[in-house]
Order: C-alpha cells, then structure tokens, then sequence
C-alpha cells in the first residue's frame, strides 16, 4: 500500500472490442495529468477511471473530462464534430482502508458505473404522448407495491434505473406501456437484489388485471436486450448508504456492517424518494443526488469529506433539492416502521411509502412561487415598460 501514496487515477479510453487484460497502460508526465481525449469512434468507445501508480507524483488529484451520454457527438454548420463533455473530479479514495479488498480499487469501480450508466431526462422528448407526471405517479405506485411486499430500497431505485434508462433507448412509447414498463422494471430488480423475491404472479396480481404473467416476461426480456443487461449500477441509495457510512465509522475491519443511526438515514432516504419523483433530478448524477441530500443534514465539509466532490459540482443540485427539504421539513417527521419477518436491524432497508405525490405538489407550487418572484413580468402576462418617473435621466 506503500506505493499507493504515489498514485494518481486517470481516465482511459478503451475499445469494447479489446479484452481488458490486453489494455496497455503507459506513462505520462505531471504535466500532462489534466488531457481530454476524443476518440476517433465515440459509439465504439467506452471510458474507463483507471488507478496508475508512478514513483515521484506527489498527488493522486486530477480532473478528467467524461463523456456525456457516452460522449454527445455533434455537428456545426463547419462540418467539424464537437464533442459535448462535463467534467469529473477524482481524488483519492475517502474509504477507509478495507480487510476485504483496495479503498482505491473499489473507489475506482464506483466512478466506472457512473460514467458507465447514463441517464437523461430528455427522454420524455422522445414519447410525445408522456408527460413527467406520469412518471411521477408510476415511481409513486411503485414504492407503494414495493412497501407491500417489504422489498429493499436498492430493489426500488434498481427498477427506477432501469426504467429510466429504458426509456431513454426507446421512442414513442404510450401511456399505456408505462404501467407494464414499471412493473417489469421493478420485477427484474426484485430478481437482482432480494433473496427471496415475490413470484411472477404477484406482480401481476398488484396491475389489477392490466398486465398479466406473459406480458410481464414478454416486456422483460424486451429490456434485458435494451438494457444490454448492464443490470447493476451504483444507485442513489447505494452512494447514501457509502456517505453516512465513512462519516460514522467507528470500526473499520467492519465496513459493511452499519454503524450509522436508523432514524438519521430514514430522514434523507425520503428526501431522495420526494425528488426522484421529480424527472429533473435526471439532470444530476446519482453520487451528486446522494451528496446533496447528505449535505442538506450534515455540512459541506463532512459532504467533500465522505465524497471528495466540490462545492462547485453541488450547489447547483443542493439549491435544487432546497424546496423539497423544506416540504418534508414542514410535515411529520418519519417513523421507523415495523415489518413482519424482517429483522430490526434491517428495517431501515425497506422501501417505505408516503403521500408523495402531494408533497411533489407542494414542491412545484414553491418553486413556481420562486419563479414568479424573480421574474419581470406583470400580471396579465405581458412585459411592462416602466413609468416615466422612473425612467433613469438622459446623460
């Protein structure tokens, strides 16, 4: 580990084509730690953060530039190609040094899924009949389905994933579809995640006729091969769960059992579940929506502390998530709920469900309110010229 001290973590440009262990990493100097690097066939490309360890580098901090949505290629009227990217802050690993396996292995694995698992909510540009309500209302239904059968949060954010990124390979999908979309979404990831997940039947039990078994298997293999079976990203309740753990370890040779308090860790997971409802949380990559609700609880410093990012990478998204915090802020605070056949020291990992949708109601009229504030325009609709009074004199 000695070694490690030394290193530094780039970004590295691999061909789908080539096995891994045929990648050649080479050496670079200091001075060329900061590179962007376009390739001559984006779509046959993908990006890897690969650690690189050299004597002599005195720290392992860079910035890289990542592709956005696997790098956007676009064209001006030059006939040249842009390229659209965004930027991507590494430091070294914030986990402890683990028993198990590398803290700069696993940190490194985590930042690959993030460029690896895209999403957009430009998507609903795609299906001209959806409108984000509906995906609200969906996401709301299953959180409810999943409380019913006591499946895990990570099953539920899996299935927004994968519905979220489905949807962005599909196009013109109706309404109708949504349902059947969800429920299969929610289906495959009770298959990824739980032990002992509920049988087909029951999944077309709870569509109250609307989606029955060879619907549900028909459409799950209609994904799987959209999804090209990348069936495993790191989640926004994985990012939390990896936060408020550094923050409270006490024990390190036990990282993976929790040692943060319940009742703490309930109180973000509903601020998570009200603004993923929201289709402009898409917007934020999922680290960046975990940090910002830890942020809203804690503090900036414990935030770059647990996470390395930047203030920089999380105003935008904490001004963001300011409304939905003060809505939750406004209601009861949430109870530890108690289900049969899971253990106590599980029950936090339950998906649990709320009136949702009218605190998602309450969160649109406080930003419309904030947008009416700010903007010059009169009642009636129309932009107003001022009054002479007030017209500033002529110099």
């Amino acid at each position: 580990m000695s070694r490690r001290n030394s290193g530094r973590t780039t970004l590295q440009v691999r061909d789908e084509n080539t096995s891994e262990h045929n990648i050649k990493v080479t050496g670079k100097r200091k001075s060329e730690q900061c590179k962007r690097t376009i390739p001559s066939s984006a779509k046959k490309q993908s990006y890897e953060i690969q650690n690189r360890w050299e004597e002599g580098d005195v720290s392992p901090c860079v910035l890289v530039e990542t592709p956005h949505k696997e790098l956007e290629e676009t064209s001006n009227i030059s006939g040249f190609k842009r390229f659209r990217f965004k930027n991507l802050f590494i430091k070294p690993s914030p986990l402890p040094c683990l028993s198990w396996a590398s803290a700069d292995d696993v940190w490194i694995k985590m930042l690959n899924k993030e460029l690896k698992y895209t999403h957009d909510q430009g998507y609903i540009m795609q299906h001209p009949k959806l409108q984000p309500k509906m995906r609200a209302i969906l996401l709301d239904w299953l959180m409810e389905v999943s409380e019913v059968y006591n499946l895990h949060r990570q099953t539920f954010y899996l299935a927004q994933d994968y519905f979220d990124r489905f949807m962005l390979t599909q196009e013109d999908i109706d309404k109708n579809q949504l349902q059947l979309i969800g429920i299969t979404s929610l289906f495959i990831a009770s298959k990824m995640e739980e032990i002992y997940p509920p049988k087909l039947q029951e999944f077309a039990y709870v569509t109250d006729g609307a989606c029955d078994e060879d619907d549900i298997l028909e459409m799950e293999l209609i994904m799987l091969k959209a999804l090209k079976w990348d069936l495993c990203p790191e989640t926004i309740i994985s990012w939390l769960k990896l936060y408020i753990q550094v923050n409270s370890l006490r024990d390190g040779p036990n990282f993976l059992v929790p040692q943060f308090s319940q009742e703490s860790y309930i109180q973000m997971t509903q601020l998570l579940d009200l603004c993923i409802l929201d289709i402009n949380s898409l917007d934020y990559q999922y680290s960046v929506l975990a940090a910002a609700a830890f942020c809203h609880f804690t503090s900036f410093e414990t935030v770059h502390k647990v996470s390395g990012l930047t203030w920089d990478s999380l105003a935008s998204c904490v001004s963001w998530m300011t409304p939905f915090k003060r809505t939750l802020s406004e209601g009861t605070c949430p109870q530890l709920k108690d289900f049969k056949k899971v253990a106590s020291e599980d029950r936090h990992n339950i998906q649990t469900h709320v009136d949702y949708l009218a605190m998602l109601g309450d969160v649109h009229h406080r930003q419309q309110e904030s947008m009416d504030r700010l903007s010059p325009v009169a009642v009636g609709g129309l932009l107003t010229p001022p009054k002479s009074t007030e017209k500033p004199p002529n110099v």
